[in-house]
């Protein structure tokens, strides 16, 4: 089997961009190696648990066998069975998505960008909260899916209810495509619903090619009744099959596929299907599915954005021939070519050594080189065109979610939205040497990571890094140390506490400073707000006939955001408040812009003291699944860390717990949760909400932090 060059020039309806996406452990990287594998883009199978995987490239990644980054890969099918489709070669574009919720980033950014993708499910587990939220990114980005039970061959197996749980956590309609046959240790293939085609697969063999039989005896009343349940539901969302389907007539198999790829698009209908990807069952019919039922670039037919500058809403087709439109959502530092801009081309054709135009930051940026990626491996080519997702070397300001368009005709995709980080840590250079060595590292880092931020506390002197998760700090403190060089110390994990307001208040801010020649006034009347959790800051300018001038109104409110990323109550940022300028006055010549920033931060200072100023903390949704013995300590134990417990459900002989818990008290949970279990529980825990801190913790809080600042 050669290498193929990644890039073969097929037909836009021929390209799937798929991403393959699900929750921890669900086997999502063993799956995406066999894909690969499959499709002829590598000569041996690379597996996780040897940390051999090719798209796992990250020493990290091999280490914890867990995928980081999501890496983008390249590679051709032929469809395998015979079908409605023409034997040819069908392009994927490939992208593996992290199943770690500390790697948010990486799933959102890459859904963003997807025409199709891939849930992985654990045939055991069924769907777990991770699960939920990967399936509610993709909903936001209008993704069409398929489903994909994996681990069939693993103990406590069930597809049906699986199947149950698909339709009940997702809301969706599943539409069952296979019949498993058998599960655990005796499963051995699948039975195609549609094609009526028993598949068995021969255990542990190296070439796992399928052999079609008869569909066994015992398996046939089954197939028959799942068979009938799946034609309603795909002619349901067809008129002429319904009317075909009412008449008791029998559409054909090429109807029922042209139907089902339609409702897949529309979002009407799932398709499921089976396999365990461990034991390289079920592959073929998988990658066969991605070409029947997934989009290419053309079913999609047209991009949306705004025109820079205006409101107007414009479209692009996704053709070669179109103007040039691409969306940038993945920057990467590459030890050998520097920076690298992961573009999705939309429309028309990107060359290299051209420029593009970064509509979103009205700066026009040079293309130095495109590379086609395979995880890490690179292939270089003259032009990307539309329905590709390529590499682009020499991009100077483009950040995660910029468009790149035709300077000529501007366009403004929508751009990729990023949770806050919740969790933070001081962190100090080990020696003069590495100072300097940190600053960089830390901003080439943030620039691959929006989750991650960097700021400096003024009052200690030190850097603080803020992220998703203890994981994903202790990821980012490990990489600077491995690919920068850096040593550096690093302090205990601190939550990112917020302060907020719970009553509407009045505040005036009075600077009048005069020294010897030209004076300083400034005079502001503020009004402020409380706002609903999760909605941030906003500025109103009431300002009528002139009181305070148009040109002093935007330095108030950078006087008024200034202080509140002070805060007031215990040193946190504000957040969640309405803040109106709505009256003031002005002096012809003290006047300035300066006096008017000190103006709108003493205005804040005055206006919070009477705005029942509280302290919000973030809260996180958990999910533990323990076997059914150490259920009640398990709960116990929540109960000492304010948790709201919210339901428990039993799923063979483990109870799933989910709960509301505020992530000040979940440090180290991991390891206590294993001791407490004989280390046969595990847990996830994602991002809910903020919510009020209780008075007695708020009281010790501010006086630590008071503590700390007098010191």
């Amino acid at each position: 089997m050669s290498e193929k060059s990644a890039n073969k020039q097929v037909p836009l309806e021929r390209i799937r961009n798929i991403g393959i996406i699900a929750h921890i452990d669900a086997g999502k990287t063993t799956t995406t190696e066999r894909i690969l594998f499959y499709t002829g883009r590598t000569y041996k199978i690379g597996e996780v648990h040897e940390g051999a995987a090719t798209m796992d490239w990250m020493e990290q990644e091999q280490e914890r066998g867990i995928t980081i980054v999501s890496a983008a890969t390249t590679a051709f099918w032929t469809p395998y069975f015979e079908s409605n489709l023409p034997k040819v070669e069908y392009r994927f574009n490939i992208i593996d998505t992290p199943g770690h919720v500390d790697f948010t980033a990486e799933v959102e950014r890459s859904l963003r960008v997807l025409d199709g993708g891939i849930t992985v499910l654990d045939a055991s587990e069924g769907v777990q909260s991770q699960s939920e939220t990967v399936w509610r990114q993709a909903d936001k980005y209008h993704v069409p899916r398929i489903c994909f039970v994996n681990k069939m061959d693993k103990l406590g197996a069930d597809f049906l209810a699986t199947v149950q749980d698909i339709q009940d956590k997702f809301g969706v309609t599943p539409a069952v495509m296979v019949v498993p046959m058998g599960s655990e240790n005796d499963f051995k293939g699948v039975i195609q619903l549609l094609d009526r085609r028993a598949l068995f697969w021969k255990d542990n063999a190296a070439d796992t090619e399928p052999t079609v039989m008869e569909i066994p005896e015992k398996y046939q009343a089954q197939v028959e009744e799942q068979r009938a349940k799946l034609v309603e539901s795909i002619a349901e969302t067809d008129d002429s099959l319904m009317e075909k389907f009412l008449n008791e007539e029998e559409p054909s198999i090429n109807e029922l596929k042209i139907a089902l790829r339609k409702a897949v698009i529309g979002y009407k209908l799932v398709p499921v299907f089976a396999g365990s990807s461990l034991k390289n069952t079920g592959i073929q019919v998988l990658l066969d599915a991605v070409v029947e039922y997934l989009p290419s670039p053309t079913d999609i037919d047209v991009v949306r954005g705004i025109k820079p500058g205006t409101e107007e809403e414009i479209e692009r087709k996704l053709t070669p021939e179109e103007k040039f439109a691409g969306l940038a959502f993945k920057i990467q530092t590459d030890p050998h070519v520097g920076k690298l801009t992961y573009v999705r081309v939309y429309s028309g054709i990107l060359k290299a050594g051209s420029y593009a135009y970064n509509a979103t930051r009205d700066e026009k940026e040079r293309v130095g080189r495109l590379l086609l990626m395979h995880a890490n491996k690179r292939e270089e080519i003259t032009e990307a065109r539309s329905g590709e997702i390529v590499a682009v070397v020499g991009l100077k300001n483009t950040k995660t979610g910029d468009t790149l368009a035709d300077e000529n005709d501007p366009i403004v995709l929508e751009g990729i939205t990023f949770a806050e980080p919740v969790i933070s840590l001081a962190i100090e250079p080990k020696t003069k040497a590495d100072q300097e060595k940190m600053g960089l590292a830390l901003n080439k880092l943030s620039e691959e990571d929006p989750t991650f931020s960097i700021k400096v506390d003024h009052e200690t002197g030190q850097t603080i890094i803020g992220g998703m998760g203890e994981l994903h700090l202790e990821i980012i403190v490990d990489r600077m140390k491995r690919e920068f060089k850096v040593e550096a110390d690093v302090g205990a994990p601190q939550v990112a506490y917020r302060e907020t307001i719970t009553e509407a208040t009045q505040g005036e801010g009075k600077y009048i400073k005069q020294t010897g020649g030209r004076g300083q006034y400034g005079h502001v009347l503020l009004r402020l707000e409380p706002k609903d959790r999760g909605t941030g800051y906003e500025f109103v300018n009431e300002i009528t006939g002139g009181a305070v001038p148009r040109e002093y109104i935007e330095p108030t409110n950078k006087g008024i955001q200034e202080s509140l990323e002070r805060g007031f109550l215990a040193g946190y940022p504000m957040t969640d408040l309405q803040v109106a300028l709505y009256d003031g006055s002005f002096h012809e010549v003290d006047s300035s812009e300066l006096a008017f920033k000190m103006a709108g931060s003493l205005g804040m200072r005055e206006a919070v003291k009477t705005a029942g100023m509280v302290l919000i903390e973030p809260i996180m949704k958990l999910e533990v699944t323990t076997p059914e013995s150490f259920m009640g300590d398990v709960i116990g134990d929540l109960g000492s860390r304010r948790a709201q417990i919210q339901g428990t459900t039993t799923r063979g002989n483990v109870v799933i717990i989910t709960a509301l818990v505020p992530l000040a008290e979940m440090q180290g949970y991991v390891t206590i949760l294993r001791s407490m279990t004989q280390g046969r529980a595990s847990s996830v825990l994602l991002p809910s909400h903020y919510d009020e801190v209780p008075k007695s913790i708020t009281e010790k809080i501010v006086e630590e932090r008071r503590g700390v600042h007098r010191r």
